[in-house]
């Protein structure tokens, strides 16, 4: 009677402990393990495909959690800061990878100037194409970011994930950091907030552009803007007077452009923020 007891317990420890390996497979086929350092780590997290009208599309994150007080940078970090750089080139099953911005916040850089970035944790969302769809991909990561207190350290993640096209714990962190990805628009769109009008104004002194944003009545609209390549450092824009009734006035000089390079053509990309909401507009310069 107690050998068979005994027999059946070691059946149920041993299923017990079956279910758990595949539970914790299952979990590690969501994320990828943390890469760590003193002050940050960072992580690949999976999420369901979509579909689009391009194919079958791969969603992932790119999870970064800093230590309290320290902050890293957006793909433009502003007057100083380092901008992350993603390799995904020793991925398999892989056509090209689209990374996402959420909205940023805008933080004094301890130098007199502000730097564009995220403090606390961010996810930076990952659309994957496939060479096939109909199999799954392998994400293989090398990302290089600085994360900064006082002074800014270089910071180093190697990841990799392999995304099976299954359900995931991860679809709202995900999705939630998709939604606050700026929106694409176009100048005078109806919605909130919105960028109303552009102009280049030559006036006294420097070349300078002047924004007009329309948002919510009484909300804080910040206003980043990018230059057609890495190589450009235009300077923040900031709130001036003289915008009419319900909108808000921006200019920003048209300085640090490279060396030998004229505004006039160029296409810049402003990105107007209120709350979580934010849109991003091209503009030409003339």
């Amino acid at each position: 009677m107690f050998e068979a007891f005994r027999l059946h317990l070691l059946r149920i420890l041993a299923a017990a402990s079956l279910l758990g390996a595949a539970s914790s497979a299952a979990i590690a086929a969501e994320v990828s393990p943390w890469d760590e350092d003193v002050q940050s780590a960072a992580r690949l997290i999976a999420a369901r495909p979509r579909a689009e009208s391009g194919g079958r599309v791969f969603r992932a994150g790119v999870e970064i959690k800093l230590k309290e007080g320290w902050k890293t940078y957006w793909r433009y970090p502003g007057d100083s800061g380092v901008p992350p750089a993603l390799d995904f080139s020793k991925s398999q099953n892989v056509k090209a990878v689209t990374v996402l911005y959420p909205v940023p916040m805008r933080f004094p850089d301890g130098a007199g100037g502000h730097s564009i970035g995220y403090k606390g944790a961010v996810i930076l969302p990952l659309h994957v194409m496939a060479q096939d769809a109909s199999k799954p991909v392998t994400l293989n990561l090398k990302l290089d970011y600085a994360v900064c207190e006082k002074l800014c350290v270089p910071a180093e993640a190697k990841l990799e994930l392999a995304l099976t096209g299954a359900g995931t714990a991860n679809e709202t962190a995900v999705s939630a950091a998709e939604a606050r990805v700026p929106k694409p628009a176009v100048i005078g769109d109806a919605g909130l907030p919105t960028i109303r009008a552009i102009r280049r104004d030559a006036g006294s002194g420097k070349p300078r552009v002047v924004v007009d944003v329309a948002a919510p009545a009484g909300a804080p609209v910040t206003l980043f803007v990018e230059g057609p390549t890495a190589q450009w450092a235009l300077p923040l824009p900031e709130p001036v007077s003289g915008a009419p009734a319900g909108l808000q006035r921006f200019a920003f000089d048209l300085d640090g452009l490279p060396p030998g390079e004229k505004a006039s053509g160029a296409t810049l990309r402003l990105t107007a923020v209120s709350g979580d909401k934010a849109v991003e507009v091209a503009f030409r310069l003339d």
